[in-house]
């Protein structure tokens, strides 16, 4: 079994900054990529930063300049650092590890159970 525990989410004014955690724990040998993806009400679930363990990066078009992913890989933690956040931004966010239990090859995904981060105008 594996965890991925978040925290780090709240309510902010537009203009503001947040900073997400995502610590992943129990049966890992190695984390081939984390990212944190977020939904709007009553919209879909969509990426908004993926890191891999070469420690590239991509984002979203709509968060890039603002928002920065990095990694602790002794840690097993992932953060988001949002800045300039637009009521748009509002949302449950999502964090997404891709995990190895096994120096086999195969590799699972597991999903954080979500913090809300709300972005008021």
């Amino acid at each position: 079994q594996v965890q991925l525990v978040e925290s780090g989410g709240g309510l902010v004014q537009a203009g503001g900054s947040l900073r997400l955690s995502c610590t992943a724990s129990g049966r890992i040998f190695s984390i081939n990529a984390m990212a944190w993806y977020r939904q709007a009400p009553g919209k879909q679930r969509e990426l908004v930063a993926r890191t891999t363990s070469g420690s590239s990066t991509n984002y979203a078009d709509s968060v890039k300049g603002r928002f920065t992913i990095s990694r602790d890989n002794a840690k097993n933690t992932v953060y988001l650092q949002m800045n300039s956040l637009k009521p748009e931004d509002t949302g449950v966010y999502y964090c997404n590890a891709v995990i190895s239990y096994y120096d086999d090859g195969k590799t699972y995904s597991w999903w954080g159970q979500g913090t809300q981060v709300t972005v008021s105008s």
